[in-house]
């Protein structure tokens, strides 16, 4: 089985939602382009945005990919983690 992930790094909200069945979830911008990274991202790779590979360079080897385009959200560096150093 193949997975795809995307991770992007920011400012999220989180909370409990309804009434009787409670639920913890977390939304906003950054959830938005995790799901981007993941959804354009290849299959079996970490794919990363640009703002979480600022974050993870001096210990993550990384391979930029290019620019992807984000719905809503422009062109958006991606990169693909491949191991730590």
């Amino acid at each position: 089985m193949e997975v795809r992930i995307g991770i992007h790094s920011g400012e999220l909200i989180a909370g409990v939602i309804g009434k009787n069945k409670f639920v913890y979830d977390i939304w906003g911008d950054t959830v938005n382009a995790a799901s981007r990274m993941e959804s354009s991202g290849e299959p079996g790779k970490v794919n990363i945005s640009g703002i979480t590979y600022q974050l993870v360079k001096d210990k993550f080897s990384c391979t930029h990919r290019g620019k992807v385009d984000a719905k809503n959200m422009g062109k958006m560096d991606l990169y693909i983690c491949e191991a730590m150093l």
